[in-house]
């Protein structure tokens, strides 16, 4: 029998955890995750998508997740790109996108990069940048701060095509997953208000148990008062009065403010992951 991609809208409970077997393996493999972190979070909690599988001797070998009607959004585990699976969601959407993480450039004719996410690692500890005279620095407090952070963190994020469009449900699903501590969810509190904010995450099933700043972000109304360093540099000692020694996070490769100050605090470019466009023909 010939192996072919298929596609189903709800995994099986046997799917699902074929699913999560080769994301498991892969990662293993590679050292790193084997597809987003949010992508991963629609497999464990057996969410609907475009579930793309590949077996091969009643073995899953490929799997990839899409969203999208016309214009698609794809990931493959492992981060890498599948000719076959590329023309069948061309034969579907007229436009896809398509995560690649750590790969060189795109080769194929059609592909074209808009967009590039660069992942950056720093040594801890770092100096920490005092919290300013008349503005106080304390947990996030669930059930309590939800409305107010999401004020805060899409107005910082208005022009961005994920973090600045979040709502309730986007919040409480991260909040309510295993790895969640408020004890590492910072907020910078100025006249009343929420001025900045840095969420901090430890990978504490991970090998090498690293931490990342998750989210990190200015409100408009308290830019260029050097914010942005007070909330990574605080996040960063957080983590590491955790016992973390290094930690992640990432950053558009656009965004050359925000670059800049990870340059000055020690962060080294680690890896480059890509957002490739295709067209149908």
């Amino acid at each position: 029998m010939t192996s072919s991609w298929s596609c189903v809208v709800s995994l099986s409970p046997q799917q699902r955890l074929d699913v999560l077997s080769l994301l498991d393996r892969s990662e293993a493999l590679l050292g790193r995750e084997a597809i987003d972190e949010g992508r991963r979070r629609v497999v464990v909690h057996g969410w609907s998508a475009q579930h793309w599988l590949y077996y091969d001797e009643g073995a899953l070998t490929k799997y990839a997740m899409a969203n999208g009607e016309k214009h698609a959004t794809v990931e493959m585990c492992d981060g890498d790109t599948d000719e076959d699976l590329l023309e069948k969601l061309l034969e579907a959407h007229e436009v896809v996108d398509w995560w690649t993480r750590g790969s060189e450039p795109c080769q194929h004719v059609r592909g074209t990069v808009i967009r590039m996410l660069q992942l950056m690692r720093v040594t801890l500890p770092v100096p920490v940048e005092p919290v300013p005279v008349g503005a106080t620095l304390r947990n996030f407090e669930p059930h309590h701060d939800e409305a107010a952070w999401l004020e805060q963190n899409n107005a910082a994020f208005a022009h961005h095509p994920e973090q600045g469009t979040w709502h309730q449900a986007d919040l409480d699903e991260r909040t309510h997953e295993p790895w969640f501590d408020p004890s590492g969810f910072l907020l910078l509190e100025i006249d009343g208000r929420i001025a900045a904010s840095c969420w901090t995450k430890v990978h504490e099933l991970h090998p090498d148990r690293f931490g990342e700043i998750y989210v990190v972000s200015v409100h408009p109304d308290f830019q260029r008062h050097h914010l942005g360093r007070v909330m990574v540099t605080q996040g960063l000692n957080v983590l590491y009065r955790k016992g973390v020694t290094d930690a992640v996070l990432f950053v558009d490769e656009s965004n050359e403010s925000a670059r800049k100050l990870y340059d000055s605090l020690g962060f080294r470019l680690e890896r480059e992951d890509r957002l490739v466009r295709f067209t149908r023909p």
